[in-house]
């Protein structure tokens, strides 16, 4: 059964963790990882994953290449299952669940390498999240609205584009499924700083409009301008979690002595 109850469900059940900001009004978060093991081929690269995302809210898991930050992501959106803990979806229980059964109850995914179809125009990747029930003049007019830039570029192949407006293509097919939940995995991934400050604005302008929103990222000064919280992972493990002026001084030292998994 698809994972469709309201993020205003409560859940007696929670209790606080090592990755959780309080969730607002005291209500269940939208996600909810609980002792999260998981990996690749029966070895485990995330050990015990506790980590929420309330409503309404930006939370930034950071940490150094291979700390298993993208596994986590992975089983955050169904594409990988965990072989312990458990997933909890706006307060339901929803390991096992298959992706677009999480994507039909809210969930997007934008994974790292700009997920556009290379060959087709803007316009007609656009064009392919139709099938969500908006009209194609709706999601253009959200998209150019937040991106202008690939209003000018509507008619060009995707492919052609640069990588910042690739990533923004990414972004706006993801969004045009009005999604509660957002995953950004490694949103700065090979772009230049003054793209991929312009993408963490949309991506601030996009949290005040009341989406919640779970970046991945490695580079960790690109997204804590715009988080709430943040929590640290080395080695498969959350060593330290809180607001991002709490975190100064256990971020450099999980960059300067963290090493992959």
């Amino acid at each position: 059964m698809s994972p469709t109850a309201p993020p205003s469900v409560r859940d007696p059940s929670s209790g606080p963790n090592h990755g959780a900001p309080p969730a607002p009004g005291g209500g269940a978060p939208l996600l909810a990882l609980r002792s999260v093991r998981a990996g690749y081929g029966g070895i485990d690269v995330c050990f015990g994953v506790d980590l929420t995302v309330p409503a309404g809210s930006v939370v930034a898991l950071l940490g150094p290449n291979g700390a298993g930050k993208t596994t986590t992501l992975r089983v955050a959106a169904g594409l990988l299952p965990p072989s312990a803990g458990e997933v909890r979806l706006c307060g339901r229980r929803v390991n096992g669940a298959a992706p677009e059964d999480l994507a039909r109850a809210g969930l997007c995914l934008i994974p790292e390498g700009r997920g556009v179809f290379p060959n087709l125009t803007v316009r007609e990747n656009l064009r392919m999240m139709t099938y969500s029930g908006r009209s194609l003049a709706d999601i253009e007019a959200v998209t150019f609205e937040r991106f202008p830039r690939l209003r000018d570029r509507r008619r060009q192949v995707a492919g052609t584009l640069s990588g910042g407006e690739q990533q923004m293509l990414a972004m706006a097919r993801g969004l045009a499924t009005d999604p509660a939940l957002l995953l950004l995995d490694e949103l700065s991934m090979g772009l230049a700083p003054i793209i991929v400050e312009e993408l963490y604005g949309i991506v601030a302008g996009i949290a005040r409009e009341g989406m919640a929103i779970l970046v991945v990222e490695q580079f960790a000064r690109t997204v804590l301008g715009v988080a709430d919280w943040a929590a640290i992972m080395v080695h498969g493990r959350i060593k330290h979690a809180g607001t991002p002026a709490e975190l100064g001084d256990e971020l450099s030292a999980a960059y300067l002595g963290g090493s992959s998994t």
